[in-house]
């Protein structure tokens, strides 16, 4: 029995799927280069105790600007203005890799390849 060959046989379809594959994962990988660019452009924005205190802060976790209210500045209790910083930082933080990370996952389609991003 003679076996028959299809007309554009290659010899393999393993190569032309890895190279598919090659130039998929090359396309998200400048896809997500291209994004965490945008990103790091952005600024994120929070703020504590009834907009007592606003924070500002980079898309690569950089604070640019903090302002407080005057009557948050209580001399007998720094350590609640602290509190109140601290959580206008935090939740700006979050705010910002929440993003970045629903960005990637589109991109990547939910996939994690460890190195990649």
């Amino acid at each position: 029995m003679k076996a028959r060959i299809p007309h554009n046989y290659t010899g393999s379809s393993a190569p032309t799927s890895m190279q598919q594959l090659a130039k998929q994962a090359q396309k998200m990988q400048e896809e997500m280069e291209n994004a965490t660019a945008e990103l790091d452009e952005k600024e994120y924005s929070a703020s504590a105790g009834g907009s007592a205190v606003n924070v500002i802060i980079s898309g690569k976790l950089q604070i640019k600007k903090i302002d407080i209210s005057p009557e948050v500045i209580d001399p007998e209790d720094p350590e609640m203005l602290a509190d109140l910083v601290m959580a206008a930082v935090n939740e700006a933080i979050r705010n910002a890799n929440e993003e970045k990370e629903s960005v990637m996952t589109k991109i990547s389609g939910g996939i994690s390849i460890p190195g990649l991003f």
